[in-house]
């Protein structure tokens, strides 16, 4: 194979071995010291010099991070270069001088020994005719000029570059002369060398130059910048120094913004402490320089110092009725919570001082945890500032950062009274079950003293470093559940819980306050829509299954959308169904017609059946989203006496289907089972749905009960559900929630349910519609729960058991 570099011809087998290159590619006419350690490359350059040509192919690898490329990994066009030296160095490494011949084109590559070699042809750069000569001509000049710029900018090229690429005898070699010195990545130099024509490589080396040359001109701007405004601030710095000069001959050393400051320190009504605390940092603020970091921080901490509240407060009204009916216009029923909230007030119209309580309203989403707050606030007469917690895993987040790290800020409690402007506002610490930790720090042990009365009157932040007095505010604190809340934060919290609100309830709150609400905010003078009897209750059973309210307020506020859409049609366009025409004066809400306003209704009231079934047991759960009816399901096959539990249980729930095994096996004679049935039989316990997780002991009771029934074939009630911890002897033990629990029973249209005797003494804190409503029948044993629970006669531990309900 013949080369021909300018006028010099060179003679090159047309098999030669392959030298990768990572993140370098070499072009014609080029000489580039590189050193080689890696295996295949040492093994190339060792079969050059045994070929005694001493030629080796160049090529660029795709990817620099490939170790041992294969053919695959490596581009098609390379260059063919010379070993001109060879060194070897410490480690077996190699240092090789090459220098490039010409640009060919791999037609294949075959596996040698322990490298690659590659089958060749040559690929120069062609020219067709004259009028491209003239091009390559034009598009030099356009090069050789843009290139001088580009090392004119460029701080590491120096600038005999410049000339040997002027010396060039040929437009090829002035192209590879100034592609080499390219800072451009390898993938575009690559692109450079594989250009089919000569005018190809020149355009394309020229818009590289033009791309590089706007960034280092940006670069450049830049610099020049950053040297200005450094040139800029010592100048002000002089200038301030001769004003300061200036302002000490006339008697007017204080600046002005610092004589504000001095008044507003004078006029603030601080602790003597924090008044000494802020005369030092002003005497301070007025020997540092203006232009210094630390006047900055300083005039910062002391803007903090006299925004915060320290003394001014408003003042309560402590008037029982006005509050009682502030609390009734707001909320409907949560008679618990609103009674609280009232001693409170009269204790404090008593006796003029009362440390802030700490309330902690605990309840499933949308039951107004976060409005009361507000109305709280509005009956006493306080200001009101919510701070959520959900997230904050920083304990500087409570606490604040100390003022030697850049940009620090007080804490969020700080940050709440100063938006608070009064020191005895209501705090409403929003979520506070949702706090996490981490390495920061644990946020819910900062809150132990925000949260302790005895404590918080002398709050430290660890920006102000001064004590401050939250005594005087009311803290409210939110959570969906109490289990992710710490003991000891738990034990700072007085507890009122908010269960679910019962349907009647949701209906009461939907025409009291979410239609007439959620109309204004469409636009919809509530005169003129009347919703039908039906039609609420329609939408809370049938659109709606939530403990809260949020949901059937998105319900009806699609309603809203609806009306107003029918107002604001013309009148020759029919409005949507249920809604009359826009010209007349009421528009009526029907039950029939909510398939059109809202779609296919989610819920079926009717979708639960309640026949006896054998193998099913309706549990009772309390979830952060309140009670819910849990189907346990037990089926029993012939088997090995192996027990299988699905539905996403947690290790206490697979626990309690243990010990109810053990329990039915301890009882197999007297409830009329096989005594080897736990050897003879495979007993599976499924709790739907499968993808929510499931924990806790209170199903105990059910997952026993289901399976007596699906080992000896007695249907269970259907009618009937139960919630209860059972222990290996029988005996049922008490659970939490029952509220929940029992409204959950209630809105599914239970009647029937059994209760451990320890919970007896929570009735008649139950709801009064739920009192009326729900029997409860107190058990003891699992023995009283198979009792009631089992459809047909059967006779257990010498009793027998009939389908009569005792009621307690």
């Amino acid at each position: 194979m013949i080369l021909f570099r300018d006028i010099e011809k060179f003679e090159i087998p047309d098999r030669l071995p392959v030298l990768p290159l990572r993140d370098v590619v070499l072009f014609p006419y080029v000489v580039m010291p590189l050193l080689i350690g890696r295996p295949g490359s040492l093994a190339a350059i060792e079969a050059a010099e045994r070929e005694g040509d001493e030629y080796v192919l160049l090529v660029a690898q795709r990817s620099a991070e490939t170790s041992d490329p294969a053919p695959a990994d490596l581009y098609r066009t390379g260059t063919v270069a010379r070993v001109s030296q060879l060194s070897k160095l410490q480690g077996g490494t190699i240092r090789v001088l090459l220098e490039s011949i010409a640009r060919v084109r791999v037609t294949r590559f075959a596996h040698a020994q322990d490298y690659l070699r590659a089958s060749l042809v040559p690929a120069p750069w062609s020219t067709d005719d004259a009028e491209s000569r003239e091009r390559e001509a034009v598009l030099s000049r356009q090069v050789l000029s843009s290139f001088e710029e580009y090392v004119s900018l460029h701080r590491r090229i120096p600038q005999e570059v410049v000339v040997v690429a002027q010396a060039a005898q040929s437009e090829e070699r002035m192209a590879c002369v100034v592609s080499a010195h390219l800072a451009v990545r390898h993938e575009v130099r690559q692109r450079l060398l594989e250009a089919p024509q000569l005018a190809d490589l020149l355009s394309g080396v020229r818009d590289a130059l033009a791309t590089e040359i706007d960034l280092l001109g940006l670069e450049r701007k830049i610099d020049d910048d950053v040297r200005g405004s450094m040139f800029r601030n010592q100048r002000e710095f002089y200038l301030q120094e001769q004003l300061k000069a200036i302002h000490r001959e006339l008697g007017q050393e204080d600046a002005d913004d610092l004589d504000e400051l001095q008044e507003a320190i004078a006029s603030a009504q601080f602790p003597d402490p924090v008044r000494a605390r802020a005369d030092r940092e002003l005497r301070k603020l007025r020997r540092t320089s203006p232009i210094s970091p630390e006047a900055t921080v300083g005039r910062n901490y002391l803007d903090w110092l006299v925004a915060l509240p320290w003394a001014k407060r408003t003042d309560d009204v402590l008037d029982v009725a006005h509050a009682r009916r502030v609390l009734d216009e707001d909320h409907y029923g949560l008679e618990d919570i609103k009674d609280r909230i009232l001693d409170y007030i009269a204790v404090l119209g008593l006796v003029g001082r009362l440390d802030g309580p700490i309330l902690c309203l605990v309840g499933p989403p949308g039951v107004g945890k976060t409005s009361l707050g507000k109305s709280i606030a509005r009956a006493l007469g306080r200001r009101f500032v919510r701070m959520s917690l959900g997230g904050v895993r920083d304990e500087a987040e409570i606490r604040g950062h100390r003022r030697t790290y850049i940009g620090a800020m007080p804490g969020r409690i700080v940050q709440a009274m100063r938006r608070a402007e009064t020191v005895n506002p209501v705090l409403l610490l929003d979520e506070v079950d949702k706090l996490g930790h981490d390495w920061r720090g644990d946020p819910s042990a900062a809150l132990l003293e925000v949260l302790d009365p005895e404590q918080n009157r002398a709050f430290s932040d660890h920006y102000l470093e001064v004590d401050y007095d939250l005594s005087h505010v009311l803290f409210l604190t939110t959570a969906n559940s109490l289990a992710a809340i710490p003991d000891p934060l738990r034990d700072r919290m007085e507890i009122l819980r908010l269960a679910g609100y019962l349907d009647h309830e949701k209906q009461a709150i939907a025409r009291n306050f979410l239609i007439p609400r959620q109309l204004e905010r469409h636009g919809v003078p509530p005169a003129s829509v009347q919703f039908e009897a039906d039609a609420v209750p329609a939408i809370v059973r049938e659109y709606t299954r939530e403990a809260g309210v949020r949901e059937l307020e998105r319900r009806i506020a699609r309603v809203a959308r609806k009306l107003a859409r029918a107002r604001s049609e013309s009148a020759s366009v029919a409005p949507p169904a249920g809604t009359t025409p826009p010209g007349a004066t009421t528009a009526v809400v029907r039950a029939a017609d909510l398939r059109t306003l809202l779609g296919v209704a989610p819920f079926d009231p009717d979708e639960k059946t309640r026949d006896d079934r054998v193998g099913v047991a309706n549990g009772l759960a309390y979830t952060a989203a309140g009670g819910e009816i849990l189907e346990i399901e037990v089926g029993a096959a012939p088997g090995r006496g192996r027990l299988q539990l699905t539905g996403t249980l947690g290790d206490v729930m697979k626990e309690s289907a243990s010990a109810a095994l053990s329990y039915l096996r301890g009882r197999a004679r007297l409830l009329g089972l096989d005594a080897d049935f736990h050897r003879t039989r495979d007993v599976h316990v499924h709790i739907p749905a499968g993808a929510t997780p499931k924990d806790g002991p209170s199903a105990g009771i059910a997952i026993a009960a289901a399976m007596a029934s699906a080992l000896s074939g007695v249907p269970i009630r259907g009618n009937v559900a139960m919630t209860g911890e059972i222990t290996l002897r029988g005996r049922v033990l008490g659970i939490g929630g029952l509220k929940e629990k029992s409204v959950a029973a209630l809105r599914s249209g239970i009647h029937e349910v059994l209760i451990p005797e320890a919970n007896l003494r929570e009735i008649d804190e139950l709801p009064e519609d739920v009192r009326s409503r729900v029997r409860f029948h107190v058990v003891t044993t699992m023995d009283d729960v198979l009792r009631l629970a089992l459809v047909t006669p059967a006779t257990h531990a010498g009793v027998t058991v009939t389908p009569e309900l005792t009621a307690h």
